[in-house]
């Protein structure tokens, strides 16, 4: 496969999660023909030096692919501004870009299935997105991959023509959207996309992802889909910054090649009612939810402790 994407690693100071990171990157079948390019954010406090340091002296370290190329930051850019300026430098420059964070655990053929969808959809505007990761979805006729209104985070990719489309300015975002809009783009309202739209106005998040999917559904974009995850995000432990300890979201990672791409760029209504039924039941009874919130409290005050 020639003109491969390039892939961005974005990292911060979490040295563990990098290396396995890297390591399942360095098994993927076309690592050896990539270029990989590491962005490195600058600490953020004294505290954080000694890790972002580590985190830097293992960037330069890593082998097998392509090229390597380690980014550092001299000061804390954080990782919302860190991947709209990485992704916006590496698509002008490769027209295409893969996507990853430093918690990430991906599939064997995970970086095959992004360099095919970013061939196979080059000229089709409606497609905006490729996504690696899917909600652990109960139904398991859906087809191999599958277009969705969603923009997932979690390993990614896209290209320089719909990446043109990402509006960062949250309040052009929010004055374009109705009633109507707010329901679909919340998948009726059972997923929580509108309130991180309005924690980032008050500054309660700083999310790079929400302003990207917005951009994306109201430009009528579609994202591409395995229906078998690519990846595995295991920074649901407490050690991320933008991150709470959670297991609702674990995936078993899929270990063969993806076959299938759809030819029709259409919206599949199966899987829109398979990811609304998750998210709807995704947090359990109010008990369970319950019973959630002290584990975490209690996790989160042992490691204040520690």
């Amino acid at each position: 496969m020639q003109n491969l994407a390039p892939i961005a690693l974005f990292v911060y100071n979490r040295p563990d999660h990098m290396r396995r990171t890297i390591a399942y990157l360095q098994k993927n079948v076309l690592a050896a023909e990539s270029k990989l390019f590491i962005f490195s954010d600058g600490p953020k406090t004294e505290a954080d030096k000694e890790k972002v340091d580590e985190v830097r002296v293992l960037a330069n370290e890593v082998t097998g692919f392509k090229s390597v190329k380690v980014i550092t930051r001299k000061e804390n850019m954080g990782l919302a501004n860190s991947i709209i300026i990485g992704v916006s430098q590496l698509v002008v420059e490769f027209g295409k870009v893969i996507v990853f964070e430093d918690d990430l655990i991906s599939s064997p053929y995970t970086l095959q299935y992004f360099n095919e969808a970013l061939d196979k959809y080059l000229a089709d505007d409606t497609v905006m997105h490729i996504g690696a990761y899917m909600y652990p979805l109960e139904d398991r006729s859906l087809p191999e991959t599958f277009f969705y209104r969603i923009a997932t985070s979690w390993g990614w990719a896209t290209w320089a023509r719909a990446w043109k489309n990402f509006e960062p300015d949250i309040d052009v975002l929010m004055s374009r959207f109705d009633v109507e809009k707010r329901y679909n783009f919340s998948v009726e309202y059972t997923m929580n996309f509108w309130r991180q739209m309005v924690e980032f106005k008050t500054k309660k998040n700083n999310s790079w992802a929400i302003r990207w999917y917005a951009s994306m559904f109201l430009n009528g974009g579609l994202s591409l889909n395995p229906a078998h995850s690519l990846v595995h995000n295991i920074g649901h432990d407490g050690t991320g910054v933008h991150s709470n300890i959670e297991h609702m979201y674990g995936v078993d990672v899929a270990e063969k090649p993806i076959k299938y791409f759809p030819t029709e760029i259409k919206e599949n209504q199966q899987a829109h009612i398979a990811i609304r039924n998750f998210l709807k039941k995704r947090k359990g009874t109010l008990l369970q939810r319950g019973m959630r919130l002290l584990k975490q409290w209690r996790i989160k005050g042992a490691a204040k402790k520690a």
